[in-house]
Order: C-alpha cells, then sequence, then structure tokens
C-alpha cells in the first residue's frame, strides 16, 4: 500500500506541505511549468534550496508581481515570528470595510490583499487549467476554512471574506498540495500529531490566541500539542489540507521508506523548521500476542464435541478445532485446540474443562501477526454482496461472504459459484 506520513512537528502551512510533496515527485520541472501556467495573474512558483538545523530542503517561493507576501507585518511577537501566512478571513461588516470586496484580476505591483467570497475563489478554482479532480478537492478545502471562519466569527458562510487566505498565493498553495497529491496517488495518508505554536497573533480582527479559533475548529477531534515555541505554526490553510486528506492521525505506521521530502520555512529556531514527507510501502498489519489451549480427547463422540466446539466459540474463544490422532493403547480420538486473547486464557481453560470429558489442558502464549479485517460491498445482477477484506505488510485479502452469496445463489436458483464469480469481479 503506497503510504505518505506527513510530520508536523512544526506545524504546517500550505507552502511548506508542497515544498515537502514536490521533493517526493518525479518530474519536478513538469510540477512546476504546471503550476507556473495556472493563468494566475503575476503568480510565480520558484523551488528554493533551503536550510534548516543543517537539513537540506525546499522553500517553494511563491510571489505575485515578483513579491512573496509580506508575513512580518502580521505577527504580535516579532521576536517568534513565523514564516507562515496567517490565512484569516472575516465576515463582511459595512461599518468597518468600506472598500469594495469584488474580486478583480487586474493588480498593481505594490503590497497585495484580496478581499473574496466563497464564491469567488470557487469560480477562479473552477477555471483553473488541471485535472477535475485537484479542482475538486482544492474547493474542498477552501469550503472547510470558509466552515470554520464562519463558526469562529458567527457569520453566514456567505458572508466569510478571505484576506490572506483568498489571495492569488494562497490559492497556488492549495491547487500545488492538491495537485501534488493526484500525481503522487497515495493509497493512505496518515498525520502526525500537529504542533500548533503557542501564544498570540495579529490577524484582521486584532490579536488573537495560538491556534486562531478558525484553525482551532478546523482542528477538532485531530491530536495537536503547543510548546515553548512562540506563534502560529499551522496556519488555517495547512489544517484545512491536513484535517482534509489524513485518513488517520498518530505515528509513523510500519513502512518501508523510500524517499523523504523536506519542506523548509523561512525563520530559523532551535529545531529543524519544516514538515517531513515519508513516502513508501506501509507493511501495516497486526502483531500481538495470543493463547493457544490445546488437550487430548479420545471419549466424546462427534455431536458431543461440536457442541463443546459451539460453546467455546459463544463464550470467547476466537477459533476452536480439532485434528484426528492417535491416543493412549492406540485408540483413535481427537486434539482439540482452542485460540483466544490472553485475557481470556482461565475463562476458557475452565470452559473446556467443562464442556470436554478432558480431565487436563496444555496452554501455549504464542506470538502472531494477521492482516487487518475489513469488509466492503460488491454489487451483483441479484443484489448485494458482502466482501470480506484483509490488509497488511503489502498484503491484501478479498472475498465474498460466504452466507451472502449463498443465499443470492438459493434465492435465484443459481449455482453456488455463479454469483460467488459476478461477487468477486470487482475484486
Amino acid at each position: 500500500m503506497r503510504t505518505l506520513y506527513l510530520e508536523c512537528n512544526m506545524g504546517a502551512a500550505g507552502d511548506m506541505l508542497m515544498s515537502a510533496l514536490y521533493e517526493l515527485l518525479e518530474d519536478k520541472e513538469g510540477f512546476l511549468d504546471t503550476m507556473n501556467h495556472l493563468g494566475l495573474p503575476g503568480v510565480h512558483l520558484e523551488a528554493a534550496s533551503a536550510v534548516t538545523s543543517g537539513i537540506s530542503g525546499t522553500h517553494m517561493r511563491v510571489t505575485v508581481h515578483g513579491q512573496e507576501e509580506d508575513e512580518h507585518l502580521h505577527h504580535h511577537d516579532h521576536e517568534h515570528e513565523h514564516e507562515h501566512h496567517h490565512d484569516h478571513d472575516h465576515c463582511h461588516d459595512h461599518e468597518h470595510h468600506t472598500h469594495g470586496h469584488d474580486y478583480h484580476h487586474d493588480h498593481d505591483h505594490g503590497h497585495y490583499h484580496h478581499h473574496a467570497t466563497p464564491g469567488h475563489i470557487a469560480h477562479l478554482i473552477d477555471h483553473l487549467p488541471l485535472p477535475e479532480e485537484v479542482r475538486a478537492h482544492a474547493k474542498g478545502v477552501y469550503d472547510a476554512i470558509a466552515q470554520a471562519e464562519a463558526k469562529a466569527h458567527g457569520c453566514p458562510v456567505g458572508e466569510v471574506h478571505y484576506h490572506e487566505v483568498g489571495a492569488l498565493d494562497a490559492v497556488a498553495d492549495v491547487a500545488g498540495v492538491c495537485y501534488a497529491l493526484y500525481l503522487l496517488s497515495p493509497d493512505k495518508i496518515v498525520v502526525s500529531p500537529i504542533h500548533v505554536g503557542s501564544g498570540t497573533v495579529r490577524c484582521a480582527h486584532g490579536i488573537m490566541p495560538v491556534p486562531a479559533p478558525a484553525t482551532a475548529a478546523l482542528l477538532t477531534g485531530v491530536p495537536t500539542y503547543g510548546g515553548e515555541i512562540r506563534g502560529e505554526l499551522c496556519t488555517p490553510t495547512g489544517a484545512a489540507l491536513l484535517t482534509y486528506f489524513a485518513q488517520s492521525f498518530g505515528p509513523m505506521p510500519r513502512m518501508a521508506v523510500e524517499k523523504v521530502g523536506y519542506g523548509v520555512g523561512t525563520r530559523q529556531f532551535e529545531q529543524a523548521n519544516c514538515v517531513r514527507a515519508f513516502w513508501g510501502e506501509s507493511m501495516e498489519g497486526g502483531a500481538g500476542e495470543i493463547v493457544e489451549l490445546m488437550c487430548n480427547i479420545d471419549d466424546m463422540t462427534g455431536e458431543a464435541l461440536a457442541f463443546a466446539a459451539e460453546r467455546l466459540l459463544a463464550e470467547g474463544a476466537l477459533d476452536v478445532y480439532t485434528l484426528p490422532g492417535t491416543m493412549k493403547k492406540g485408540r483413535p480420538g481427537h486434539v482439540l485446540t482452542v485460540l483466544c486473547q490472553p485475557e481470556k486464557k482461565e475463562d476458557l481453560a475452565k470452559a473446556i474443562l467443562r464442556h470436554t470429558t478432558t480431565n487436563g489442558l496444555r496452554v501455549r502464549r504464542c506470538e502472531k501477526y494477521f492482516l487487518v479485517p475489513g469488509k466492503t460491498t460488491a454489487q451483483t445482477p441479484w443484489g448485494p454482496v458482502g466482501i470480506k477484506t484483509a490488509e497488511g505488510f503489502g498484503v491484501s485479502h478479498a472475498k465474498p461472504e460466504y452466507e451472502e452469496v449463498a443465499a443470492l445463489a438459493r434465492d435465484n436458483d443459481l449455482p453456488f459459484e455463479t454469483v460467488c464469480r459476478e461477487a468477486g469481479k470487482g475484486l
């Protein structure tokens, strides 16, 4: 399973995420060529080499008419300022904003600010010469930001007006991340707990706590942490991209890493200021311990032994099976094996003694590896069929559920294999 792991020990912003993903791409020049021909007025991307704490990586410079967003103007504490854009939106307020809010494509070469509604941004993204899937994801990211801002500031989504997040450089950041992920096409994306920073940040509304309200709303339910570093380490754009694409949050999964991308920020801290993107083959699966209970039985009928196996499964055994064997004095019999979780060992040992004729049993604690189970559904001409799946360690299995296949075969007077074959066509 092709897996992407994003390590956000110094938070995340759109430009840093794009830089880290850029380093993983095979055709880096093709990516930059596409991004520099999106038709965004005055926007230019340059992949610049950068170093942080002795680690080399890439800083993606996104300029508008030759200027990068002057993020230094937006920080409350200049001693600890961070390079991320703050990307805060606001709700329309006629009392405080007397200038127009229409999105314009004619720009001068001075300092660059935009005020645009979610509709304006969606219209802009709809006309980017990128695959439809990329445009849909980019709009989804902006929708999440608008929802978060509306919730944070208590206004309808339609009245949200973008500040820095609506500027062309931020549109390029979001589109660039979405396009890079489209090119990589990972099967799974996992994100680390996110360092959000601490202290306060200055934005259009004044001085706000870190994480800013919109960022906090976007990161609801996501593992985050603060620290001694002052400033906003995770921007709303970074939070929106991570929560939109991540399938899970947590430590790095077991994976054979093939590449590591470093998206470097412009500020220097005591620790490396970067997002790391690990790319490789996932080796996820299950591992742990299991208990095996065994005994020899030579004086139970087949019916009685089958009943005992049924009861043991009902009382929590993971599996119960028998193997034929030759017992004392040449008597034919069976070796009964019961598998269970370690915490169920004593209960099931007593159950074996209660439901069988054995006077004793053996116990072994074993290590185990297993594929993680799942379930999906396949459509057939006669109705849906459940599909059991199992994945892990680069292996995947899939098999139609017997009972569901059998039910359709009986109801439609069909051979079992006919229904099973149809159910398996999409596997």
